[in-house]
């Protein structure tokens, strides 16, 4: 393992003021799950750790019907599964983080983290892109405010500057006749890495007409996908096997996956519609 330094941050301020100092080989440290084996196998060059875990914004769960939920990007998986509000009006997010790793992982894992360690085939990402979630970013300039499918570029790569980490994850209160469901396909029945995933949100109106849709794939590009065109071959019509159909193969045209040693190309595009064809009858189950 590398020889790294270790800091630990009181406050937000605190935090860029190290990481910024720090350069471009200080990390933040949350729960570490990602990033201390990075740092052992050094497959990243990481000098600084900055424990950003002790400051009391990152470790925090609130939501108000008006203004919706907000988490702390360093909250262990474990209290958001484990939280009454997030399981009754975010299950998606249940159906992720109780999936992130093993129960020791989930003691330490964040979303936040997951999110930052921006894997193609991360189980959080697809849940935040439906549920609409927005990364609020501290830095050196100030705060700033990404939708998180805009928030991973490549693999293992996103939008953060030096000095820079996310603070929180904002998700609007979920709307009325709304369902969200998040699958994912792995070799193994646990604690591996999926061969590809899907997360898909509905909201249903009175006569089962979609009336607004959004649909995520992950594991079969080099960042997590938001699919439009999955979502506008539901909205406006009746959900019935044709549109579920078209939906499920947009995720497929959608994909540009590659062979490794979890799958292949033509299996993880063929994944890509039927985990899409799943979640979106689950999420129209939730919906009603």
């Amino acid at each position: 393992m590398q020889a790294v330094k270790y800091a630990r941050a009181g406050s937000v301020e605190e935090a860029v003021s190290l990481l910024q100092d720090g350069g471009d080989t200080a990390r933040p440290l949350a729960g570490g799950t990602d990033v201390i084996v990075q740092a052992r196998e050094r497959t990243r060059d990481i000098n600084l750790f900055v424990d950003i875990k002790h400051i009391p914004e990152l470790i925090s769960i609130e939501y108000s019907a008006d203004s919706g939920l907000t988490i702390g990007a360093a909250t262990p998986c474990y209290q958001l599964y484990g939280d009454s509000t997030i399981s009754e009006l975010y299950p998606a997010l249940v159906d992720s983080t109780s999936l992130i790793g093993g129960t020791a992982i989930q003691g330490r894992a964040s979303l936040g983290g997951n999110l930052c360690n921006s894997s193609p085939a991360a189980d959080g990402i697809p849940s935040l892109i439906v549920l609409e979630a927005q990364v609020e970013i501290a830095g050196p300039n100030g705060r700033r405010t990404v939708a998180v499918e805009d928030f991973c570029t490549s693999p293992g790569r996103n939008v953060l500057g030096d000095g820079e980490f996310v603070v929180k994850l904002h998700f609007p209160a979920p709307a009325e006749g709304s369902g969200a469901r998040f699958l994912r396909f792995i070799p193994r029945n646990e604690m591996d890495i999926a061969v590809a995933n899907a997360a898909t949100q509905v909201r249903l109106a009175a006569d089962g007409t979609v009336t607004w849709a959004r649909v995520s794939v992950g594991a079969i590009a080099p960042t997590p996908l938001l699919v439009s065109d999955a979502a506008d071959a539901l909205v406006g019509q009746p959900l019935s096997e044709e549109t579920i159909a078209a939906a499920a193969a947009a995720s497929s045209a959608a994909a540009n996956p590659i062979t490794d040693m979890r799958g292949s190309i033509r299996q993880r595009v063929h994944l890509a519609g039927v985990l899409t064809e799943r979640t979106i009858r689950q999420a129209a189950e939730r919906a009603a």
